[in-house]
């Protein structure tokens, strides 16, 4: 393997490694990575030959990447293809996906809070008291967690 394949790679690796570390497919990582060597729009099958996936589990990719608005889709007049391009700094991608991630695991957490407390009120008394306190701790706790991460959000990026 050359020197140049090898250092690719080795980015391909490493921004996957980031994407799992957040919860993300390795594969949207090693897109990011593609795409911030390349310095130009790939198109989806350019972006497969590439990193070694089938045209269909790219375009899945970049389908949530889309949504996150880490990448976007562009055509080329008189061409068929679709390319992609990153939509802005990779420090601020990097945030809003993290963002998102944590963001909706809280929505979830607090969807179960409300399912646990359903559950609790058909314990006995003193059960129900303690786990209701528990709860309400819990939730009180990933509360200030969202309006952090809200406030997080509006930050500016230097």
């Amino acid at each position: 393997m050359d020197t140049k394949t090898e250092i690719k790679k080795n980015i391909f690796s490493l921004f996957s490694n980031v994407a799992s570390s957040i919860g993300y497919s390795p594969l949207h990582g090693e897109i990011i990575g593609i795409l911030l060597i390349s310095d130009k729009p790939l198109s989806l099958q350019e972006i497969a030959k590439e990193l070694g996936y089938s045209p269909s589990m790219i375009s899945l990719s970049l389908d949530l990447l889309e949504v996150l608005d880490v990448i976007k889709k562009i055509k080329k007049p008189g061409d068929r293809k679709l390319y992609v391009k990153l939509s802005g700094d990779l420090l601020e991608i990097l945030k809003k996906a993290i963002l998102f991630k944590v963001q909706s695991n809280i929505k979830d957490t607090l969807t179960g809070f409300e399912e646990s407390k359903k559950h609790a009120q058909k314990l006995k008394t003193k059960q129900k008291d303690q786990l209701e306190r528990s709860i309400d701790i819990l939730e009180t706790n990933i509360r200030r967690l969202d309006k952090y991460l809200k406030l997080l959000s509006e930050i500016r990026l230097p």
